[in-house]
């Protein structure tokens, strides 16, 4: 009973220090300066490892995140550098996809502003699917994409659309929520 109560305060006390570096780092990454696309796309594959982060996915027993790319990759090889990274206890893995047909496997689906006219069938593929879907496409989360980033002033924000990650059971962390520009409930 002692070691269980030793390893639950570890346990919060570890979870306290990662939330409140997680808060840093997007209070951080939402003020500091964008320079170029290089640096735009570093920074937001900083905020999708911390989308993963605070998204809890419903009897996910995976040992990894699948994180799959749909449209022109404007991540380079900074996005692989997710895959050297692990959420709770999963490493996360980088999927490159060409065409919808292998979406399922995907626990997060990254939908490029290349695709963004093709917005509402991909929506339609992943429908009633626990995939957390991000974008960087102006008015996706309105459109019902779950996250969606934006270039606004030399800085990143986003926006959540809330309803659409309840309809598929994804846990959106509160903390997340306080740091979106808009929530859509």
């Amino acid at each position: 009973m002692h070691r269980q109560l030793s390893l639950i305060k570890r346990l919060r006390k570890q979870l306290t220090v990662t939330a409140l570096a997680f808060a840093l780092t997007m209070q951080m990454l939402t003020t500091e300066t964008v320079a170029g696309d290089l640096q735009e796309y570093q920074v937001k594959a900083a905020f999708i490892f911390n989308f993963i982060a605070f998204t809890q996915w419903p009897e996910n027993n995976d040992k990894t995140t699948d994180l799959c790319l749909y449209g022109k990759n404007n991540f380079g090889r900074e996005i692989d550098d997710l895959q050297a990274k692990s959420v709770n206890t999963n490493t996360i893995k980088i999927i490159r996809l060409e065409r919808l047909e292998k979406v399922d496997a995907c626990q997060v689906l990254f939908i490029s502003n290349s695709a963004a006219s093709d917005l509402t069938s991909i929506l339609n593929k992943v429908a009633g699917k626990a995939i957390l879907t991000v974008a960087d496409t102006p008015g996706a989360a309105s459109e019902g994409v779950m996250i969606n980033m934006q270039l606004i002033q030399n800085k990143i924000k986003f926006e959540v659309n809330l309803k659409s990650a309840r309809d598929v059971q994804l846990n959106i962390n509160s903390r997340l929520l306080q740091l979106a520009t808009e929530v859509f409930q």
